[in-house]
C-alpha cells in the first residue's frame, strides 16, 4: 500500500511554522507497512489544493492531508476537496452537536463560522476529533481513500492514533516493514560507506541502507521489506550483526540512543565519575550530559573556562604553556584535563578549547580548530578537530567529537 502526505498552509510556505506533522505521520505509516512516497505542501488555495488532491491519488492508493479545517474563511480544504470529488456540502448535526457540547460548559456563544465547521463534502465518514471541533473526514474514491485532518499537530495525532491507524493496520495489502539504526561515531558517512561496501552488495534483496549523517555521528538505517516477518526479521538481524562486527569501534548504540545516553551507562557499569574543561563550548557538553536523567550518578561538573585568567586561576594552566603555544592548542587542553581532574576529583576528565567562529581564527587556526583532551592522572590522549561550519554547528560537532573520545577512553 502506498501513501502520499499532502499538508496545507502557506505558513508552511514561507517558513514561519515547521511542517512536524509530515514527519510524524509518515514514521506511524511506514511502522505499519506503508510506504509513503511523497510528501508535498501547497498553499492555502483552491487551485493547488485541488491539484494537490489529483496528484497524490496517481500516486498512491491514500492521501493524508491536514490543514485548512479551521472557522476562518482562508480555511478552504473542505469545499477544495468538495470540488475534486464534484460533490455538494450537507450539514451534519453530529458534529454541530459535538462543538455544542464542548462550548457549552465555557459559556462561549456559537458563531456562524463554528456553524460552518459542521457542513462537510457529501459522502464523507467522519473522523471525530477529541482534541478540538474540526473532525477528521475520510472519502472511498474509485478504489482510493482520501484522509483529511485538522493542521494542529495534536488534534491530528489524536485522530490518527485513534480512528485511523487501527483501521489501517487491518488493511491486508500492506507490507511489512522492519527497520533497525545502527548509531556510530567517529568516522564520516562515505568512509563508513567504502568499509561495509561488500557487505551491503550482499544483502538480500529485501534488505537495504541508507546513511544518515549528523554532526560527527552518523545513523545507518537498515531496512527489511517484504510479506513475511519472521524471515524478514532474520534477514535484518543477520544484516546488522554483519555491519556492526565490521565498524564495531564505532558503534554506540542502536535506534534513537544518543552519545551521551550510551556514555552513562558505560561510566555508570564501570564506576568511573567524569567532570569537564570547557572554553570555547561554553558549558555545551555539560548541557548534553546533564540532559539525560540520572547524570549524577557519575558526572561531578564542569569549570568553564573561558578566559586564560581562570584557565590559569582555576585548572592550573601556566602561562608559559599559554604563552608559547597559544589557548588553542593540544598542550594547553592536555593541562585543562589534569587540572579539571585535581579540581573536580574525577577519575576521567575531557577538556576543549578552540575557535567557533565566525571571527578569531587565523591562517594556522582557522575557525573551526578545536583541541580536545581525554584522559586520567595516567594517560591522557589529544587531537585536533577541524569543523568548516557556523557558530553554533562548531560547537555542536566539537562536543560530540568530545563525548566520542571520552566513550572510546572509556573502552580502552
Amino acid at each position: 500500500m502506498k501513501a502520499t502526505i499532502l499538508t496545507i498552509g502557506d505558513e508552511l510556505l514561507i517558513g514561519q511554522i515547521i511542517d512536524t506533522n509530515a514527519a510524524w505521520m509518515s514514521q506511524k505509516l511506514t511502522a505499519l507497512g506503508i510506504s509513503v512516497v511523497e510528501r508535498i505542501t501547497v498553499s492555502d488555495e483552491h487551485g493547488p489544493i485541488v491539484e494537490g488532491i489529483r496528484y497524490c491519488l496517481r500516486k498512491s492508493d491514500i492521501v493524508l492531508m491536514t490543514g485548512g479545517l479551521g472557522p476562518t474563511k482562508d480555511d478552504i480544504t473542505k469545499l477544495s476537496i468538495a470540488d475534486y470529488l464534484g460533490v455538494g456540502m450537507e450539514f451534519h448535526k453530529e458534529v454541530f452537536d459535538r462543538i455544542k457540547a464542548i462550548f457549552a460548559p465555557r459559556n462561549i456563544p456559537l458563531t456562524d463560522a463554528h456553524k460552518d465547521q459542521c457542513y462537510l463534502p457529501k459522502n464523507v465518514e467522519i473522523l471525530t476529533n477529541t482534541m478540538g471541533t474540526a473532525p477528521g473526514m475520510l472519502w472511498q474514491h474509485e478504489g482510493k481513500q482520501i484522509v483529511s485532518m485538522p493542521g494542529v499537530p495534536y488534534e491530528m495525532k489524536a485522530i490518527m492514533t485513534e480512528q485511523l491507524l487501527p483501521r489501517l493496520a487491518q488493511n491486508p495489502d500492506r507490507k511489512v516493514i522492519l527497520h533497525k539504526t545502527i548509531m556510530t561515531a567517529g568516522m564520516g558517512e562515505s568512509s563508513i560507506a567504502d568499509k561495509i561496501e561488500d557487505i551491503v552488495d550482499g544483502f538480500d534483496e529485501e534488505v537495504s541502507i541508507a546513511y544518515l549523517p549528523g554532526l560527527a555521528q552518523v545513523r545507518l538505517r537498515i531496512t527489511a521489506k517484504g510479506d513475511n516477518e519472521s524471515v524478514l526479521q532474520s534477514k535484518l538481524d543477520k544484516a546488522v550483526e554483519l555491519v556492526c562486527h565490521r565498524v564495531s569501534d564505532l558503534v554506540f548504540g542502536y535506534d534513537e540512543i544518543t552519545l551521551q545516553e550510551a556514555l552513562q551507562q558505560m561510566c555508570i557499569d564501570r564506576g568511573l565519575t567524569v567532570g569537564t574543561a570547557e572554553s570555547c563550548t561554553g558549558g555545551h557538553i555539560s548541557h548534553l550530559i546533564t540532559s539525560i536523567s540520572g547524570s549524577s550518578a557519575y558526572y561531578k561538573g564542569s569549570a568553564i573556562t573561558y578566559c586564560n585568567a581562570l584557565k590559569q586561576k582555576l585548572l592550573g594552566v601556566k602561562a608559559e604553556t599559554l604563552e608559547a603555544y597559544g589557548a588553542v592548542s593540544e598542550q594547553v587542553v592536555e593541562e585543562m584535563v589534569k587540572g579539571a581532574l585535581d579540581l573536580l576529583d574525577v577519575d576521567i576528565a575531557v577538556a576543549l578549547s578552540g575557535v567557533a567562529g565566525p571571527k578569531g581564527g587565523s591562517i594556522e587556526k582557522p575557525v573551526g580548530t578545536v583541541c580536545i583532551a581525554v584522559g586520567t592522572h595516567g594517560i591522557i590522549e589529544t587531537r585536533t578537530i577541524l569543523s568548516s561550519k557556523d557558530r553554533s554547528k562548531n560547537i555542536a560537532y566539537a562536543s560530540n567529537q568530545a563525548l566520542n573520545m571520552l566513550r572510546k577512553y572509556v573502552l580502552q
